[in-house]
């Protein structure tokens, strides 16, 4: 999965073609480290729908604050350069592909 920047969001993100689900993160969130692995795997089956890239909030902490981010992990899916989804808190797999479910 792609690391995604307060520098580059703009471009990698709100001007991709794609739906796009941002993981926002840090190393210390043991819940964040908990749903990684799962996003990885819905990012290698299903990423010719969807891209998923990860921002760490402690790094890059202008796009959290722009998009209300209070929690991690919370993950956003954009589409067309606006948010269409949010998912907040670790969940197994089976949920996200749910939560999802629209978009890939």
């Amino acid at each position: 999965m792609k690391a995604v920047t307060d520098a580059d969001f703009a471009s990698e993100v709100l001007e991709n073609d794609k739906p796009v689900l941002v993981d926002f993160w840090a190393e210390w969130c043991g819940p964040c480290r908990m749903v990684a692995p799962i996003l990885e795997e819905i990012s290698k089956e299903h990423g010719d729908k969807l891209d998923i890239v990860k921002l760490n909030i402690d790094e890059n902490p202008q796009v959290p604050q722009q998009y209300g981010v209070m929690q991690i992990p919370t993950m956003n899916v954009y589409r067309g350069g606006e948010v269409v989804k949010q998912i907040m808190g670790a969940k197994p797999k089976a949920a996200l592909l749910r939560d999802l479910a629209e978009f890939i």
